[in-house]
C-alpha cells in the first residue's frame, strides 16, 4: 500500500516596501513632502517621538476617531435613558415578563420619571461608552496589534525608538514600482534606502 507523504509550505522572502534612514527630524519632513506630492498613499513616517507637523508634511486627513467617539457617547446615553424608564416605568410592571418586567419605585409620591434623579446613570454610561470606543477605536483604526511586521526584519529599524527617523513605502500601493520608488527615496537626501522583505507560504 503506498502511502502519501504532505509536503509542508515553504516560506520564501517578497517584496514587502522599501525602508528610507533620515539623519534628522527636519529631513523626514521635507521627504514626507516629496513622497505625499508623489501620490503614495500606503506608507507611513516611524519616529522615535511625535514630531510636530508631520501629519501636515505627509497630508494626513483628521481621523474619524471622534466622530466615532460621540456617537458611542449619544448611544449610551440613549441606552442610559431607555433602560431607567423600562425599569421605573409602571407601563413595564407586568408580571407575565418574569425578570424582564419593571419594577417601579413608590417614594413620597415622586413622579416615576423624572431626569434629574437619572442624570447620574446617564452621564457614566455616556463615559463608559465613550471611553471603550476611544479605546478599541484607536486600536482597530491603527491595525493593531500587528504581531508581525514586516519591517522588523531590518537591524536598521531597531533604532526607530531610539534615534531613528524612517519612511517606508509598501509594494502593495498601487504607485510603487520598485526602480521608481528606489530612486525618489534617494534624491530625498536619505542616508540609506534598503528593501524590506516578508515571509509569504507557499505550498511546493
Amino acid at each position: 500500500m503506498e502511502t502519501t507523504t504532505q509536503t509542508p509550505p515553504v516560506e520564501e522572502p517578497k517584496l514587502w516596501g522599501l525602508l528610507a534612514e533620515y539623519p534628522d527630524e527636519a529631513a523626514l519632513k521635507i521627504a514626507a513632502e516629496k513622497v505625499r506630492d508623489a501620490g503614495y498613499q500606503k506608507w507611513d513616517c516611524y519616529t522615535p517621538y511625535p514630531v510636530h507637523g508631520l501629519d501636515q508634511a505627509m497630508g494626513v486627513r483628521p481621523t474619524i476617531l471622534p466622530w466615532l467617539v460621540l456617537g458611542a457617547g449619544l448611544t449610551g446615553c440613549a441606552v442610559a435613558t431607555a433602560l431607567q424608564w423600562y425599569c421605573n416605568s409602571p407601563q413595564t410592571a407586568n408580571p407575565t415578563a418574569g425578570l424582564l418586567a419593571g419594577y417601579p419605585l413608590v417614594f413620597s409620591g415622586k413622579p416615576y420619571w423624572s431626569l434629574p434623579a437619572n442624570i447620574p446613570i446617564i452621564f457614566e454610561l455616556t463615559v463608559l461608552f465613550a471611553a471603550l470606543m476611544t479605546f478599541f477605536g484607536v486600536w482597530g483604526l491603527s491595525r493593531l496589534p500587528q504581531p508581525y511586521f514586516p519591517a522588523f526584519n531590518s537591524p536598521r529599524f531597531r533604532r526607530v525608538t531610539d534615534d531613528g527617523f524612517f519612511i517606508i513605502l509598501e509594494a502593495r500601493d498601487k504607485v510603487f514600482r520598485l526602480d521608481q520608488a528606489r530612486q525618489l527615496l534617494l534624491d530625498t537626501n536619505s542616508s540609506a534606502v534598503e528593501e524590506i522583505l516578508s515571509l509569504q507560504r507557499r505550498t511546493p
